[in-house]
């Protein structure tokens, strides 16, 4: 496909998505913390999916993390109060204060434009870095807040359900990205042959994303993920 109409079709789908979230949000059909963690989870997979429109040109990873960029400047610019979103500010902070948006949103945005860049298809590592924030830490404060179990000792407002839900999370979502991927012909080797690696990934992932730090999650984890992908792949 042309690289700049898979680069439109692939903001008309972000978009679209993120719209919806916010509608459901705005009209009270699910609330605002749900929506969050549903932005959080399903825009990354829908993005990198999407990188399979884009032929292998030099150019590719640059217009498809424009999509992101943009996405992110207009994080900024509702965050600070510039343009008026009421939609999307009810879909994706907690409170509905407008400056939520300048932490974990914005430095998911962030992550996805530099990975995006640094590995692109050439690498499962940027793949299995944002699978492990989406995935990982977005299933995680869903199933930390309807499981009981005990919280960890080192992080009082984190459980032991929300850390193995990074686990398990990041993990089956990184394993479907990359078996479409295989599928796809992009990378040769088979699915088990990212097995070891994969869970690697994630127990590390979630071991730091256990630590008492909030709204960092998606800096950290993401960062610290992409770092063991070196060591194991």
């Amino acid at each position: 496909m042309n690289p700049y109409l898979a680069t439109l079709l692939t903001f008309v789908i972000a978009i679209s998505f993120l719209r919806v979230m916010d509608f459901l949000a705005q009209r009270g059909w699910i609330d605002g913390k749900l929506s969050r963690k549903l932005i959080h989870i399903g825009t990354g997979p829908i993005f990198v999916l999407c990188w399979l429109m884009f032929p292998d040109l030099p150019i590719s990873r640059y217009l498809a993390a424009l999509v992101p960029l943009l996405i992110t400047l207009q994080f900024i610019l509702v965050g600070t109060g510039v343009i008026k979103d009421e939609a999307a500010v009810q879909a994706m902070t907690r409170t509905g204060n407008p400056r939520e948006i300048l932490r974990g949103p914005l430095f998911y945005g962030v992550m996805f434009v530099l990975l995006t860049v640094i590995y692109w298809k050439d690498s499962p590592i940027g793949i299995t870095a944002l699978m492990m924030m989406c995935g990982g830490d977005g299933v995680a404060d869903i199933v930390g807040r309807r499981v009981q179990s005990p919280r960890l000792a080192w992080s009082r407002e984190k459980s032991v359900a929300g850390s193995l839900s990074v686990f398990t999370g990041g993990a089956l979502m990184t394993a479907f990205i990359l078996f479409v991927y295989i599928k796809a012909g992009v990378f040769a080797a088979p699915l088990q042959a990212y097995l070891i690696p994969l869970f690697g990934v994630a127990l590390g992932g979630m071991l730091i994303e256990s630590l008492p730090y909030k709204d960092i999650d998606n800096i950290t984890l993401t960062v610290v993920s992409a770092v063991i992908g070196h060591l194991m792949f």
